[in-house]
């Protein structure tokens, strides 16, 4: 279980074939049988880390934990896939794993069997040895992991039902859908599971161009608003418009000004009149195209239009990518505080054409970023040290971008799916932005002092540095976020920020409009450290400004 990382096998023709999903999912049986059918060595993961440890995965996680066990399961694969094509049957958790995802990624075709709940607690309780199951409640405990690992899962290239029954059926399915497979990843797709009201977000190149057959799909015989900015016209109008022209689907425009201050009353009564204007009825659409300014816009008027429409998000942005546009939150700006004025409204789709962000400027891209890394320092450590060594790339454009923004999608998707009205854990979603919002506020939402990602990043360090304060993060995960923020060119102190003047009892009196405070209370996301985000309610005001005194100190 120590062995190094292995140096990636050169791309060949052929690709491994890496089968993932549950415990129970049939992948050891399936493949096997499909390892045959192609010709390639089959290789189970659990088999070599046992082989190598000479021990059981059980006695593994007894003597020395699930982390110890999770960090051996990453480098076997990585051994295992270096070494050419074959079949790789791997663990129930191991794609959970950001870097296991990425060498799964660059060498082989991913794999998700998805058999039904009621399959799987029909094979995993006929093996007494599973060590996450060993609890009170295995069924409880069985269901709560394929909810929270369905998301990750959906990653996958390809997916494929798994019913009980000749698993033959099941390779030829397989078979067939390799034969169709490009090895250069397809659009990837994340589902956001909320029963009825379920949706897709489907990430990838193009997707604005060839939104009108999707969109024509959905919504049949539909005429379709599309609200937008004067920056994102001039790039993307234009192809929308004509996709949806192919598909058969009308369409009228909506241009807006570009920047913060469009989330205001008076826009939003433009937007409503024009809806109206253009005559867009129950059974129609409204389509966002661009940034988190027009999602939120576009999508607060689509829920009180007509008491509700339908609306479909097309994120221009890596913000509006990897957050504002999933989850369904929607909202304009009072000038006492952000997003005080809004609704819940869930989108039908979501488009993240990763193509759209070559027009983005780099002070937007930054801003995004934060997003993205908000994700591992919330609960998934694996995330940012994976971002850690690919931001890089991220940034000039290679696969990792697309990776990026559908983990991110994914991580949010869950959240949603958890807590969709942000009554509990949703909140962790707002890591950073208690101090953001209120730098916004105080900034007059001026986009030439301070964009909202900038704020976020600024915020998720004060966090870091406060969590610090009450003793409950150590120093190193401290420097660490700062590091990385500003290896990527973000500030982490309102100091940081040109055109900004801060007074501490101020910043107080904005954080007191923040959405969370309940009952005049202050509510913080706090970290006990990278990916260990909570929320803390107990936190005294007097605490809060002390700390804002030694920050705005210097």
């Amino acid at each position: 279980m120590t062995e190094p990382d292995p140096v990636p096998a050169t791309p060949s023709d052929r690709r491994s074939v890496v089968l993932v999903g549950m415990m129970g999912a049939g992948k050891t049986s399936v493949g096997k049988r499909l390892a045959a059918r192609l010709g390639l060595p089959f290789v189970d993961a659990d088999d070599e880390i046992e082989a190598g440890a000479r021990m059981t995965i059980p006695e593994i996680f007894e003597k020395f934990g699930e982390p110890y066990f999770r960090d051996g399961e990453r480098r076997v694969i990585a051994r295992v896939l270096a070494a050419g094509p074959c079949v790789l049957s791997t663990g129930g958790g191991a794609y959970m794993n950001a870097s296991t995802r990425e060498t799964i990624a660059r060498t082989g075709v991913s794999i998700w069997l998805k058999p039904d709940f009621d399959v799987l607690l029909r094979r995993v309780r006929k093996r007494s040895n599973r060590p996450l199951l060993q609890t009170p409640d295995p069924e409880g405990t069985l269901r709560r992991l394929l909810e929270e690992r369905s998301p990750t899962y959906a990653l996958a290239d390809i997916t494929i039902g798994s019913q009980d029954g000749p698993h033959e059926v099941v390779v030829e399915r397989i078979v067939a859908a390799l034969e169709q497979h490009v090895p250069i990843p397809p659009n990837r797709k994340v589902r956001v599971d909320l029963g009825q009201r379920a949706y897709d977000i489907e990430i990838g190149e193009g997707l604005i161009e060839n939104a009108g057959p999707r969109i024509a799909a959905l919504f049949p015989r539909a005429r379709a608003a599309i609200v937008t900015d004067d920056n994102v016209a001039a790039h993307w109008l234009e192809p929308l418009r004509a996709s949806l022209a192919s598909a058969g689907i009308g369409s009228a425009a909506i241009v807006c000004p570009p920047g913060e201050t469009t989330k205001s009353y008076a826009h939003f009564a433009r937007v409503c009149d024009a809806l109206i204007g253009a005559r867009i009825e129950r059974r129609d659409i409204v389509i966002a195209l661009g940034g988190g300014v027009i999602g939120d816009l576009a999508g607060f008027a689509a829920s009180t239009l007509r008491r509700g429409v339908d609306y479909v998000q097309i994120p221009t942005s890596l913000l509006a990518q990897v957050d504002s546009s999933v989850g369904g939150k929607t909202a304009i700006n009072s000038p006492l505080g952000k997003n005080l004025i809004g609704a819940f409204h869930q989108p039908r789709l979501v488009l993240a054409d990763a193509g759209a962000l070559r027009t983005l400027p780099t002070r937007e891209f930054r801003a995004g970023y934060a997003e993205v890394a908000k994700y591992g320092l919330i609960d998934d450590r694996d995330f940012f040290e994976w971002l850690e060594a690919n931001w890089r790339e991220i940034f000039s454009g290679g696969p990792a971008r697309a990776q990026a923004i559908a983990v991110s999608c994914a991580a949010k998707a869950r959240v949603v799916a958890s807590d969709e009205t942000e009554q509990g854990a949703r909140a962790l979603l707002n890591l950073g932005h208690t101090f953001g919002h209120a730098l916004e506020a105080l900034a007059h939402y001026d986009p030439a002092i301070l964009v909202h990602g900038v704020g976020v990043a600024v915020g998720m360090a004060c966090a870091f540095r406060f969590s610090q304060t009450l003793g409950v993060c150590q120093g190193q995960d401290v420097v660490r976020v700062e590091r990385h923020l500003q290896a990527v060119g973000l500030p982490t102190r309102i100091q940081d920020i040109p055109g900004l003047r801060v007074d501490p009892a101020a910043m107080l009196e904005a954080m007191r409009q923040d959405k969370k405070v309940e009952r005049g209370r202050l509510t913080f996301i706090l970290a006990r450290g990278i990916g260990q985000s909570y929320i803390a309610k107990d936190v005294p005001e007097a605490e809060a400004l002390r700390f804002l005194e030694g920050e705005l100190a210097g």
